[in-house]
């Protein structure tokens, strides 16, 4: 796996800018599972992926990659129209299902 990537996680990280997302966009290396210095085993993660910008990268454990999606360019990462019909949520906030406005969940490193 080589190349640029936009990877969804299992759980929300958080990046250097303080802000959590779920997923992260940009150059994909797969590297050896002791990079740290330390060997893993089969209870731990035994890959990791390198997800690198222009001078920043990140290091995710294979475990937590939900999803790799080949993507060349970059991906829109400004707000972002998005939904919900959760009927727990509606009740509460006195509202109907629709469409809303959220921050983007991708992480783009620099």
């Amino acid at each position: 796996m080589k190349g640029k990537y936009l990877i969804t996680t299992d759980n929300w990280f958080l990046a250097p800018d303080g802000k959590q997302y779920k997923a992260i966009w940009g150059d994909v290396e797969i590297i050896e599972d002791y990079f740290l210095g330390v060997k893993t085993n089969r209870n731990s993660s035994n890959w990791f992926a390198k997800i690198s910008g222009n001078t920043l990268h990140v290091i995710i454990a294979g475990c937590q990659i939900h999803y790799a999606i080949q993507c060349n360019n970059k991906p829109h990462d400004d707000f972002t129209e998005d939904w919900s019909s959760d009927y727990k949520d509606i009740l509460l906030a006195n509202k109907v299902p629709g469409i809303y406005i959220r921050p983007s969940m991708i992480y783009i490193p620099d």
